[in-house]
C-alpha cells in the first residue's frame, strides 16, 4: 500500500485557498464559508502595499500579513502584536518591548535583532518623508537581548504606541511578514489563511483543515463594483468607503442597517497650495474660508453624528485649551458673505479680475456634490472655481481627507504646515517645531497653543469637517465594531477572533 506524503506546512495556505476557490461563489451568504471582503482601491494597493499607503486596501493587506510591535483592535484601541508586553521608563523616553515567539514565512525565528533593524529602517524612511514628524525624537532602536528591544527618545512621545500601530511600521522582511494571515494569489483575489502564533505554520494539522470561516478572500476594486457585489451577497464586507462614493449607496438599494460609519477624527478640508497675488493676500484667504456654507455641506451627507467644522483641531487634544474659533464664527452666513464680498471688491479694484481657483478633488459623486457647493459659495463673493484632478500639481486648493493616526495636535498642525507645501505662517511653523522638540509638557503645550492660534488665523487650511469612513457589513459578521481609527482587522470579524 502506498502512502501519500504529507503536504509541507508552508504550502498549506495555498492548498486551502485553492480548495476554497471552488466554493467562493456562495461563500458570502449567511453561513460558515470563507469571508469575502471588497476594499475600495485597485490591485496595486495589495500587490505593492508599502508604496501605496495610505490607501485603505494597502493598509488592510499590511495589517493582515505583517504585524508591528503593537496593533489596533476592532474598536481602535492598542493591543499586543509582535510585542507581547512593554514598559515605559525614563519619564516616557524609553520604551522596552518583549517580543513574542514569532516566525518568518520560511519558518525561521524572528529575533530582536531582526525587529530592531527593520523598525529602524522604517523610521529612517518616515523621517525622510516627514522631517518634522513624530519620529524626530527617536534616538535609537537597539536589541537588548534575543527577545527584547528598546526604543530611546530624546523627548517623550505619549502617542508612540499609536504611531507604532500604523501599517507603515509593520515588521516586514523580503519574504513577507508574520501574520496573522498568509497570502496566496488566485486570479484577481487574494486568499488569506490564518497563521499559528506558536509555530508560524498554517493554523491547522493535516487531519484538521482550516475552517472555511477563518479564510478571507480579499479584492481591491472600485466602490461601485464593491457595493454591487455586497448587494448581490457575493461579499460579506466592504471596507474603505469615503465621502466621494457615499452617494452610490442609495441608488444601489443597499439596506441602511448594513451601512456602518466610523467615529473618526482627522482632517477633511481644503489646503491652500497655490501662490500668487490672490492667495498670498491674507484677507482673500479669510474671505474664501468664511464664504463656505458648512450647513449646506452637512445636508449633502445626512449621516447620523457627522458634523462640520470651522477649526483645524476637533478638540483640545494636547492643546491645553479649546481650539481657536475663527473671528467670524459667530456671524450669520449673510454677514460673512457681505464681508467676503467687500474684500473681493477691494481686491478687484486694485488688481483687476481674479484668476479662477483650481480646486483639486478626488473622483466620485460625493466630490462632485462638494464641488458644486464650493463653486456656488465662491461665486457669491465674486470668485470662479474650476475642478481639477486630485493629483494636479498646480492646484490652488487641494482636498485633504485623512484620519488622524494618533491623538495629538502635532499631527493636525504638521499635516497642514510648511513642511507639506501648504500656504503657511513662518511664525506658526517655528512654534510648531519648538513644540515638537520641547522637553517638558508645559513648554510643549504652550508652543502648540501658539502655533494653533497662528495657523487658524492664517487660513492656510480651510476646515470642512471630520473625515467620513463607511463600511458595508453582513449580519453574519458578529464581531465587527465601529473604529475611531477606521481600522477593521480581518481576524476580528466574529465575536470570537480567529
Amino acid at each position: 500500500m502506498s502512502v501519500r506524503p504529507a503536504l509541507p506546512r508552508r504550502y498549506r495556505p495555498l492548498f486551502a485557498a485553492v480548495a476554497a476557490l471552488a466554493a467562493v461563489s456562495g461563500c458570502s451568504r449567511e453561513g460558515s464559508g470563507p469571508v469575502v471582503v471588497s476594499v475600495v482601491g485597485d490591485r496595486a494597493d495589495v500587490t505593492k502595499p508599502l508604496q501605496r499607503l495610505p490607501n485603505p486596501a494597502a493598509k488592510l493587506i499590511l495589517e493582515a500579513t505583517a504585524q508591528g510591535l503593537v496593533a489596533f483592535d476592532a474598536s481602535g484601541e492598542i493591543l499586543p502584536a509582535l510585542a507581547q508586553r512593554w514598559i515605559v521608563e525614563d519619564d516616557g523616553r524609553s520604551y522596552i518591548f518583549r517580543l513574542r515567539r514569532a516566525f518568518w514565512p520560511d519558518g525561521t525565528r524572528v529575533t530582536a535583532r531582526d525587529v530592531a533593524r527593520i523598525l529602524l529602517s522604517r523610521i529612517v524612511v518616515q523621517r525622510r518623508l516627514d522631517p518634522d514628524g513624530p519620529f524626530d525624537a527617536v534616538q535609537s532602536v537597539v536589541p537588548m537581548t534575543g527577545e527584547v528591544i528598546e526604543i530611546k527618545l530624546t523627548v517623550a512621545r505619549p502617542f508612540l504606541l499609536q504611531i507604532l500601530a500604523q501599517p507603515q511600521m509593520a515588521i516586514l522582511a523580503r519574504e513577507g511578514g508574520t501574520g496573522p494571515y498568509r497570502r496566496a494569489q488566485q486570479g484577481q483575489a487574494l486568499f488569506l489563511t490564518p497563521v499559528d502564533r506558536a509555530t508560524g505554520d498554517d493554523d491547522a494539522a493535516d487531519d484538521e483543515p482550516i475552517p472555511p470561516s477563518q479564510t478571507r478572500v480579499l479584492r481591491a476594486e472600485n466602490a461601485a463594483l464593491a457595493i454591487i457585489r455586497f448587494r448581490e451577497e457575493q461579499a460579506a464586507l466592504v471596507l474603505g468607503g469615503r465621502f466621494a462614493d457615499l452617494p452610490l449607496l442609495l441608488p444601489a438599494g443597499v439596506e441602511r442597517d448594513a451601512v456602518r460609519t466610523d467615529p473618526v477624527q482627522g482632517l477633511l478640508g481644503l489646503a491652500v497650495t497655490g501662490r500668487g497675488k490672490l492667495l498670498d493676500d491674507d484677507y482673500v484667504r479669510a474671505a474664501i474660508n468664511m464664504a463656505i456654507d458648512r450647513a449646506s455641506l452637512s445636508a449633502l451627507f445626512p449621516l447620523g453624528g457627522w458634523a462640520t467644522s470651522e477649526q483645524i483641531l476637533p478638540s483640545a487634544l494636547d492643546l491645553g485649551r479649546s481650539p481657536t474659533a475663527p473671528a467670524w464664527a459667530g456671524q450669520s452666513m449673510d454677514e460673512r458673505r457681505a464681508l467676503a464680498s467687500a474684500t473681493m471688491t477691494r481686491w478687484r479694484a486694485d488688481n483687476g479680475d481674479p484668476p479662477p481657483l483650481r480646486i483639486a478633488l478626488p473622483q466620485g459623486p460625493g466630490a462632485t456634490l462638494i464641488f458644486g457647493l464650493l463653486r456656488r459659495d465662491l461665486a457669491a463673493i465674486g470668485l470662479t472655481a474650476v475642478r481639477v484632478a486630485i493629483n494636479q500639481k498646480d492646484a490652488d486648493l487641494r482636498l485633504i481627507d485623512e484620519v488622524a493616526p494618533y491623538d495629538s495636535a502635532l499631527w493636525y498642525l504638521g499635516r497642514v504646515g510648511c513642511a507639506r507645501a501648504v500656504h503657511c505662517s513662518d511664525a506658526a511653523d517655528a512654534a510648531l517645531q519648538s513644540a515638537s522638540l520641547a522637553s517638558d509638557s508645559d513648554n510643549r503645550i504652550a508652543h502648540i497653543s501658539q502655533a494653533e492660534a497662528l495657523m487658524q488665523a492664517h487660513n492656510g487650511y480651510i476646515a470642512l469637517g471630520a473625515p467620513i469612513r463607511w463600511s458595508l457589513v453582513s449580519k453574519r459578521l458578529s464581531g465587527f465594531q465601529p473604529s475611531r481609527r477606521a481600522r477593521h482587522p480581518l481576524n476580528h470579524l466574529f465575536r470570537r477572533p480567529n
